[in-house]
């Protein structure tokens, strides 16, 4: 393959670049009229708020729901089912606050970021005890992670 000169490559695309205008390079989108303007601002406000609410119940049904937790949570399959759940309201709670950022919704935002500090604060009850960092007899949870007799 033999030696390119890439300065005459791009002032060649420069050139081309410069007889092309701005507007055929960075279309902009607009509607015909004011009153399509609000309209379809009007409906995305309206579709933003619903999915933020929709999103933001879900995610907190799950945060609270996990709090009554129906099975063993102290070792083996149980504790796996259990940090999933967990992993759950963790997703739940960025998947919300990323919907909330988006649609620049303050008060959702600040609920689902604390949503998501409930799971980790959830997740390390389980595991930091297990791991070593957190003195387990203090918490009152095994050391181990499967259930030995």
């Amino acid at each position: 393959m033999p030696d390119r000169d890439w300065g005459k490559e791009l002032s060649k695309i420069d050139r081309q670049l410069e007889k092309v205008s701005d507007e055929a390079l960075f279309p902009t989108k607009t509607a015909s009229t004011p009153a399509a303007k609000a309209e379809a601002k009007a409906k995305q406000s309206r579709t933003a708020t619903l999915g933020v609410a929709l999103r933001l119940l879900l995610s907190t049904a799950l945060a609270v729901g996990i709090l009554f937790w129906p099975y063993e949570a102290r070792c083996g399959i149980g504790l796996a089912g259990y940090l999933f759940a967990v992993s759950g309201v963790i997703l739940g709670g960025v998947w919300s606050a990323v919907w909330s950022w988006r649609h620049r919704s303050g008060r959702a935002h600040l609920l689902s970021l604390l949503l998501t500090l409930w799971g980790i604060v959830l997740a390390a009850q389980e595991v930091l005890p297990r791991v070593g960092y957190a003195n387990p007899q203090a918490a009152g949870k095994p050391v181990t992670w499967t259930c030995t007799p």
